[in-house]
């Protein structure tokens, strides 16, 4: 993911809550060990965060590796970046990685800080399995950045009644 380049606020205007929580998770995706998407989450309560985290391989795991591995045959045109031979780790679904999500809410349950009422801040939409936890974790408002391939997460977030918002630097 690229960071926005809105990073500056209006000097007049105090920043949102929103806007604070949502560059503080977009800080952590750049700390992401994932070669295919940096993404960033943070858990707060009363605007004040208590956890985050980004998307990488479990502690002291090999980090993920998405990078071509082809090989071109000689007797046919070069490939172009779309055109990737089916084991190719560039069309391969990441196995390494934790989310972002799961990840930021693992860190609260280590250290025994609880997440029920809370809400979290992410530069992605939570994935189905990220939505489930984040239900169950009594988080009651998920605030979200950019799309993902997979929307069922947003539909599991509001078919349980969460509050979900698509975040933009417009307001």
């Amino acid at each position: 993911m690229t960071v926005p380049s809105q990073w500056a606020w209006d000097p007049g205007k105090r920043p949102s809550t929103d806007w604070v929580l949502m560059q503080t998770a977009f800080a952590w995706s750049t700390k992401s060990t994932c070669s295919r998407a940096q993404v960033g989450a943070v858990i707060s309560r009363d605007g004040r965060s208590f956890s985050s985290g980004y998307n990488g391989a479990p502690k002291g795991m090999k980090h993920c590796d998405h990078s071509c591995n082809c090989i071109p045959d000689p007797f046919e045109p070069v490939l172009l970046n779309s055109d990737h031979m089916e084991n190719c780790r560039t069309r391969q679904p990441c196995r390494n990685v934790v989310h972002a999500e799961a990840n930021a809410l693992a860190f609260a349950a280590r250290y025994g800080v609880g997440t029920d009422g809370a809400e979290i801040h992410c530069t992605r939409i939570p994935c189905l399995n990220c939505a489930g936890l984040i239900i169950n974790a009594g988080i009651e408002r998920v605030v979200w950045y950019e799309e993902h391939r997979d929307m069922e997460g947003l539909v599991r977030l509001g078919e349980a009644g969460l509050e979900v918002i698509r975040w933009s630097y417009e307001g």
